[in-house]
């Protein structure tokens, strides 16, 4: 079992997580800034991330866009301030949930439990690869093709494309699509959900695929439709 990463500068919020964690028979590394956290990160291996924004030597965030050039591994952000913009940032970066100091241990327990179901199964459990045209999406190896070419999703960016292209030609608002795919209701996040639609569309058409994979309905939000080839 490879352990979970807790990156805090403050000793009495890693002591807190590890006792949480552990007592749920999870294995626990510590950091206590950015660049400890690269270090014990590539050293390790961990399964997940849980991350404070706030960090001596280097940002939060600019250890989530240092993983994120490597690893997929789910990264929970923790952060003392409720700011929609540090939200927007660290989900743009690739952080895959958010939650605010304070906040109750068994909460976080709960969500790093939630994210690693979500992860290992995919938004629903797998059943059976979509083929269109040459855009293949195979839920249960969580595997992306164009033809040949492998596509590389990261974790969020797989699980929104396998979400539309589920029920192809159906219209989702950007609200549905944040509870389908993060799992939670996050208001103001629909940036988010664009950023993340205009990440899929670029490596889509990069592998070769074409345009027009996932459609932008005005006003109302995205559906998946086969490309047009260029």
């Amino acid at each position: 079992m490879r352990p979970i990463l807790i990156v805090d500068d403050e000793e009495h919020i890693r002591e807190l997580v590890a006792h949480y964690l552990t007592r749920e028979g999870f294995m626990v590394e510590h950091a206590a800034t950015g660049p400890q956290a690269l270090e014990v990160f590539a050293r390790v291996q961990p399964s997940f991330v849980i991350l404070d924004i706030m960090l001596p030597g280097m940002s939060g965030t600019d250890v989530c866009r240092e993983i994120r050039k490597t690893s997929t591994v789910p990264i929970l952000m923790l952060t003392a301030r409720d700011d929609i913009v540090d939200k927007v940032v660290g989900f743009e970066l690739g952080a895959d949930d958010y939650l605010t100091k304070p906040f109750e241990p068994k909460e976080l327990v709960v969500r790093v439990k939630a994210l690693q179901r979500r992860v290992q199964a995919g938004v629903e459990k797998p059943n059976g690869a979509l083929t269109f045209g040459p855009l293949r999406v195979d839920p249960e190896r969580r595997d992306v093709r164009i033809g040949s070419r492998s596509v590389e999703l990261r974790p969020k960016e797989f699980d929104l494309l396998l979400a539309l292209a589920r029920h192809p030609g159906q219209v989702f608002s950007r609200e549905q699509l944040l509870n389908t795919v993060w799992g939670y209701d996050f208001e103001g996040f629909s940036r988010t959900v664009d950023v993340h639609v205009q990440h899929v569309r670029d490596k889509l058409h990069a592998a070769g695929g074409g345009t027009g994979w996932i459609n932008t309905v005005w006003g109302v939000g995205y559906k998946f439709e086969e490309a047009v080839s260029d």
